[in-house]
């Protein structure tokens, strides 16, 4: 039996293969023997870590969640109050200056795939809601004095702005690019942050 940190760092070794294989082919580049090639390994040891294609899929799905949801928690660790939280947490999740264009067409292809697969779909409602979730948690803490009504309606505008301007900018980079993307998102922020601090949607650094 391999020893458990062989096993992990064998499924990392075919989670970065997985992601490198989506971003540079699509989803419909992801196949078992694409990992295979792009691990260095073997279809079988791929097939014993996903005996499926569907198995793999949703392994790549997750794996989008998680770097997303990662450098959230770290954009909002790093920043001094909830305004600030609010920003930063809205701003890495589209494509400004240090942009994640890879992240954005692999979203596009995922929620694609979701309308012709309930498995898919069930993934990208879940990380969709957690997203809305923290979002709405630091709404509620920018703008306490709202009514719940009115903040939900906030964080799924917030959220819907973000992700539409995610789609349309990896397919019109030109269109929508990184200054047009602050721009809106500190629109949207004005309307939210509360007297006293004008930092809005700008990142520093």
């Amino acid at each position: 039996m391999p020893k458990q940190r062989d096993v992990r760092a064998q499924r990392e070794l075919l989670s970065n293969a997985t992601w490198q294989v989506l971003a540079d082919e699509g989803l419909p580049g992801l196949t078992l023997r694409a990992v295979a090639e792009r691990a260095g390994c073997t279809t079988g040891l791929v097939m014993h870590a996903f005996p499926t294609k569907k198995a793999l899929l949703l392994h790549a799905r997750d794996l989008l969640y998680e770097r997303t949801a990662i450098r959230a928690d770290a954009a909002e660790a790093a920043s001094a109050d909830a305004p600030g939280a609010l920003a930063a947490v809205l701003g890495q999740a589209v494509d400004l200056p240090h942009g994640h264009h890879e992240e954005s067409r692999v979203w596009v292809g995922f929620l694609a795939a979701a309308l012709a697969d309930d498995d898919l779909a069930d993934r990208h409602r879940a990380a969709n809601r957690s997203f809305l979730a923290r979002v709405h948690r630091l709404v509620t803490a920018c703008r306490p004095e709202w009514t719940q009504q009115r903040r939900e309606l906030t964080t799924k505008s917030l959220v819907a702005l973000v992700e539409g301007l995610n789609v349309l900018a990896a397919a019109d980079p030109e269109t929508y690019p990184a200054r047009l993307q602050q721009d809106a998102l500190a629109a949207a922020l004005a309307e939210i942050t509360p007297p006293g601090r004008s930092d809005g949607g700008r990142r520093s650094g």
